[in-house]
């Protein structure tokens, strides 16, 4: 087996000019990189680091926006033999402070060699990285291409075992557990996934993905790059002004592919205006997938609903289940068949914790499946004691695979704690029924808006920082909406003040400091009188039973799933 440096060098040598990627930003024209640019650019990365002395095997941290130099530095990373990993770019929503606390954190657990940034960037960096292991700061502008003999660069002459690359979670807390993976695990997905959707070269892919997140750097960045299928990358940012610019690209170069999180069929369906689709034709898809984040039915219905008219087929509604710990996909749906949907009653499923089928429609839950297993990985559903567990009893998903992480970069606690005899515990709670796998909620804390992975205590910690909140009396956890496609976050924060004007400014306090510093948008916080909060018998706040009183008793409804405390 070969590593990703080396399939890169033998493309560029047999085909050099080939397209590898159509690059997209807004207000220019598109830029076609060939095979040979991106192995040339990529060269000036490894050669600027192997000449400020990077070791193989060091870790480098690439903080550049949604640009062609973030193409050229991951790979030139992985060319000096050196270890890449890409990090979300300071946007202005975000608190320079805590943006580099989180780097700061990062650095701790990583230790990282070299940081590449812009030169406008590094004064930030080089305030995050004082008295720790990063030895060089390199700027963009300032690396030019040096005579050098490439047989030097130890990435050719690499381990196909090594670490590839590491991902990271995009949740701030998550930015510690780097997921180490090799350049066989990446191989070994591509293989499977690509079988999985019946991927070829006469393929598109088109993608807006970012590429810290591991949908976007595998699905819609490596995969079609390694296996040489043409690839339109739009930068996230353009897209979330303009979703319209992903079906202008689909049409325009007769996209078959792409990957979204179930809150883009939403956002998609609900801000593109027909004015914007004149002309616009998405017959050519064969698969969107639906992928990152918890998927509804409703989302697929609205999307298919607002798109038809211009040639999107029902056909073409597919859906993923998958993580950074097994490199990418663990399952697929929607390329051989429809999506399965699975009607469940809503009583069982809550009480009894079983996906008991409801075929009447009454008092009914629909599920979406995710879909069986790709090739290489097995699932398993296990109960409170690790055991496994019957067909459509709800219980922590596990997997194995001959594809999943190396280790949590320098971190044996938490990769230690991750494995159950050789499975991977997945955090993600949900059951299988003929062979299908359906994720019903999570185990783990995480809370997931728009693909994003956001940790509640990072919330909890910034809003009990606000003035006439109770200390340590708030809880923070996601609640589905239907109308987004998404989760969003409620914050309900304790506080013995009882001036109503006041407790209108102690909320709104809580959501100026809560988006500053963190990356969502918290639109409402909720102030409750003191004892309102539920605790569990060990005194901490109960997170999930809190979630569940806010539904019953603010909201009106009865919650569909609960996380295990």
């Amino acid at each position: 087996m070969r590593t990703l440096p080396q399939i890169i060098n033998q493309i560029f040598s047999s085909e050099p000019n080939k397209t590898a990627i159509i690059f997209q930003q807004r207000g220019k024209p598109d830029q076609v990189i060939t095979y040979q640019d991106l192995y040339n650019n990529a060269l000036r990365y490894a050669q600027a680091l192997h000449q400020n002395q990077i070791q193989p095997n060091e870790v480098v941290i690439i903080v550049l926006q949604h640009c062609e130099e973030l193409i050229y530095t991951f790979f030139g990373a992985m060319f000096a033999g050196a270890v890449p990993s890409i990090m979300p770019f300071l946007t202005e929503k975000l608190s320079p402070d805590h943006y580099r606390l989180s780097l700061r954190s990062l650095f701790d657990v990583i230790r990282p060699a070299a940081v590449i940034t812009y030169a406008g960037f590094e004064g930030e960096i080089r305030v995050a990285a004082k008295n720790s292991s990063v030895r060089k700061i390199l700027t963009v502008e300032k690396i030019a291409l040096r005579d050098s003999d490439i047989n030097e660069l130890p990435g050719l002459r690499g381990d196909p075992k090594s670490i590839a690359f590491l991902q990271h979670s995009s949740g701030t807390t998550g930015l510690q557990k780097g997921v180490a993976l090799s350049h066989q695990a990446v191989l070994r997905q591509l293989e499977a996934y690509q079988k999985a959707i019946f991927l070829t070269s006469s393929d598109v892919i088109v993608s807006w993905l970012p590429l810290y997140h591991d949908m976007g750097l595998i699905a819609g960045f490596l995969m079609p790059i390694l296996l040489k299928v043409p690839l339109v990358l739009i930068s996230p940012f353009d897209w979330v002004r303009s979703p319209v610019l992903l079906m202008r690209a689909i049409d325009q170069y007769h996209g078959t592919l792409t990957w979204l999180p179930n809150f883009a069929y939403n956002f998609c369906a609900q801000k593109i205006r027909p004015s914007d689709m004149e002309g616009i034709d998405l017959s050519s898809l064969r698969a969107v997938i639906n992928c990152s984040e918890p998927m509804a039915h409703s989302s697929h219905q609205l999307f298919l609903q607002r798109f038809e008219p211009y040639g999107f087929k029902p056909s073409a509604l597919a859906t993923c289940y998958a993580m950074a710990e097994n490199v990418f996909a663990v399952s697929q749906d929607g390329i051989e068949k429809p999506v399965t949907l699975d009607w469940i009653d809503r009583r069982s499923f809550l009480v009894d914790k079983i996906a008991q089928p409801n075929f009447h429609g009454t008092d009914a839950i629909c599920m979406v499946s995710a879909g069986k297993p790709i090739e290489n990985t097995q699932v398993r559903i296990l109960d409170a004691q690790g055991k496994g567990s019957p067909e459509r009893t709800i219980g922590e998903i596990a997997i194995k695979s001959d594809c999943m992480l190396e280790e949590y970069y320098k971190r044996p606690d938490l990769t230690k704690a991750a494995f159950l005899d050789g499975w991977y515990l997945t955090g993600d709670l949900g059951y299988i029924a003929d062979g299908e796998i359906y994720i019903t909620g999570r185990k783990k804390d995480l809370i997931i808006v728009g693909g994003k992975n956001i940790y509640p205590q990072d919330i909890e910690r910034i809003a009990n920082e606000v003035e006439g909140v109770y200390p340590g009396r708030v809880v923070a956890f996601g609640v589905f909406n239907e109308n987004i496609g998404t989760e969003e976050v409620v914050v309900l924060a304790e506080t013995e003040e009882k001036n109503p004007e006041r407790r209108i400014e102690i909320a709104d306090r809580i959501c100026y400091q809560v988006n500053r510093s963190s990356d969502i948008v918290l639109r409402k916080a909720m102030l409750v009188d003191r004892g309102w909060l539920l605790k569990t018998s060990s005194g901490k706040i109960a997170r999930a039973a809190n979630r569940d009183k806010y539904l019953r008793e603010i909201q009106g409804r009865e919650p569909l799933a609960s996380s295990t405390e």
